[in-house]
């Protein structure tokens, strides 16, 4: 059975996940990178994802930090250039955890 402070502690686990999505700027990167394909590992860098949104590059690089830090885009080095991807499998484990834990919880 879960305990309440497992599903409390799932949660804090999706802190970063729901303050990274709960922005409409960074939503707006997410569908960028998703735009052509979903599944791009070769990514976008900075100057990309500007030309696809109407944000400032200093915005874009500021919200990709947040979006890296809650895992939900990965980063691929090019030479000087850096290349930015959804990385959601992570993210997404996390989340049915506590979606699972809840439904236990309350069941």
């Amino acid at each position: 059975m879960t305990s309440t402070k497992e599903i409390r502690d799932a949660f804090h686990r999706c802190m970063p996940l729901f303050i990274a999505l709960g922005d409409e700027v960074r939503l707006t990167i997410i569908d960028a990178l998703t735009a052509d394909d979903p599944f791009n590992k070769q990514g976008m860098n900075v100057n990309q994802i500007t030309e696809k949104t109407s944000l400032s590059r200093p915005a874009i690089s500021h919200h990709l930090k947040i979006l890296k830090q809650a895992g939900l885009v990965g980063v691929r080095e090019e030479g000087t250039a850096n290349y930015y991807y959804l990385t959601i499998a992570e993210s997404t484990r996390t989340l049915m955890d506590l979606g699972f834990r809840l439904q236990e919880y309350l069941t």
